[in-house]
């Protein structure tokens, strides 16, 4: 990718889900969002991806778009899981929309002894809803062309035995983490987690439950790798 086209997809005016990017269709919601909400001047230009990795660049035209790129594919990241459990009011949205930004490509609601959510039947339904909306926005808003899984709640004691957990008093080393888990505002319970758990540290801070899982998801990512790329060319290519 050249970074011409770089530049191009960043100051484009927003990105959108297609099926395929070749032959790009909108949807009806997402053609009423572009025209009326963003109010899309022909000639502007607009990033369409699959969520897979395939994007392209468009131009908006009257009464379609018109592919204006090849069809590129960016290299594959390193899966990265973040356990969190969901929290009060929309502190647990801004989280998850960050933990996008950032990077992370699994978020998983957790299920813990001092949740204070209500995480039951139509509630919990809502709340996942709501999180698949808001991931799905923040890939658009950071220009990620990889989906951000939502994945269904599991309990503690379901947890793998290769996640972390973070804790106020884990190791500083995050070398080779791809999981850990995010406790509740009132921490964990004493006996959620078994003495064999790896805990890792956020830092000398106190953090807010919200503020830990974006500093969880951003040592994730980071430590994953995948933080900077190669672009070809100069800006006046």
């Amino acid at each position: 990718m050249s970074r011409l086209e770089w530049e191009r997809r960043v100051a484009a005016l927003a990105q959108f889900n297609v099926v395929d990017p070749s032959e790009p269709t909108l949807t009806k919601d997402d053609e009423h969002h572009l025209r009326t909400v963003l109010r899309a001047r022909a000639g502007e230009e607009v990033v369409v991806t699959n969520g897979r990795g395939s994007w392209a660049l468009c131009q908006v035209r009257d009464d379609q778009l018109v592919r204006v790129s090849p069809v590129h594919v960016d290299p594959e990241t390193v899966e990265t899981t973040l356990y969190m459990v969901p929290l009060k009011g929309d502190r647990s949205e801004w989280a998850v929309a960050k933990a996008t930004e950032v990077g992370v490509s699994r978020i998983v609601p957790l299920v813990s002894e001092r949740m204070i959510v209500k995480f039951k039947g139509d509630a919990r339904d809502k709340i996942l809803a709501r999180w698949r909306r808001i991931a799905r926005e923040a890939c658009g808003q950071s220009r990620r062309t990889y989906g951000v899984e939502i994945a269904d709640a599991v309990l503690v004691r379901d947890v793998p035995e290769d996640v972390a957990v973070a804790d106020f008093t884990g190791e500083a080393d995050w070398s080779g983490t791809r999981a850990v888990a995010i406790g509740p505002e009132g921490g964990w319970g004493r006996e959620e987690w078994g003495e064999q758990r790896r805990r890792l540290g956020l830092g000398p801070s106190v953090l807010r439950a919200e503020t830990a899982g974006v500093v969880a998801a951003s040592l994730l990512a980071f430590g994953a790798g995948g933080w900077g790329f190669t672009l070809t060319g100069s800006r006046d290519e």
